[in-house]
């Protein structure tokens, strides 16, 4: 027999508040130099976790689980593995973007306070999932709804947050003792930050420009500009 439900009202925020979501989302950085050495509070933490599990997910299943990482041993294991990832990585670009690319600093594993694992469950709901039955990996874009969700509460309350991705999966699995059937989707560092960059690294070091939204938008089929 189907539940009762309840409605809330669904009107705006206020021109504050509205304001406050549209400035986490614009000054919202990737940060991997900048990391202060303070702790952060549990109840802040506990705030941003508990951010990241308010995420949308398909059919409710919740994939994620959050492996919180402060001993020393451990992120020196994960450093090493990321050292060995980016040395694979940067043999991948040319000459002139190798430079760049050796020049930029792309982890605070050993910075940061505290390193976050966000992994995806994804044997989490049993083999049949309301909204996941002809798309397998709805579970995965889930799970990185709980990282942005993180990520903005962060930007909020201060805590630089920086997501490090240059792993062979393996490594992170065998480090951290992930069952096969569990997939790490985000490895983050998080911690106190007294300034971002004005705006995003890369493109202030000229790897890569923010492309104009005009040239991201089709209206009713693909490459269908309007008008």
């Amino acid at each position: 027999m189907p539940q009762s439900v309840h409605l809330a009202p669904a009107g705006p925020f206020s021109d504050a508040e509205r304001d406050a979501v549209y400035r986490a989302i614009h000054t919202r950085r990737d940060v991997r130099s900048q990391f202060q050495p303070d702790p952060i509070a549990p109840e802040v933490l506990e705030r941003l976790l508990l951010a990241a599990h308010h995420a949308p997910s398909v059919g409710f299943m919740q994939p994620w689980n959050f492996l919180l990482l402060t001993d020393p041993a451990i992120k020196a294991r994960i450093k090493q593995a990321f050292s060995r990832a980016n040395d694979e990585a940067a043999a991948m670009f040319g000459d002139a973007r190798k430079a760049l690319y050796s020049a930029i600093k792309l982890e605070g594993i050993t910075d940061a306070p505290i390193n976050l694992c966000i992994t995806c469950d994804r044997d989490r709901g049993g083999p049949v999932v309301l909204g996941r039955t002809h798309n397998r990996d709805t579970d995965l874009y889930s799970t990185v709804c709980a990282v942005q969700n993180l990520w903005l509460a962060a930007r909020a309350e201060g805590i630089g947050v920086g997501w490090v991705s240059i792993f062979n999966d393996a490594d992170l699995k065998e480090i951290l003792g992930l069952p096969d059937h569990v997939v790490p989707v985000a490895y983050l560092c998080l911690g106190h930050v007294r300034e971002l960059h004005s705006e995003p690294e890369l493109q202030q070091r000229g790897w890569a420009q923010r492309m104009p939204l005009e040239d991201m938008i089709f209206h009713n089929g693909w490459g269908q500009r309007e008008g």
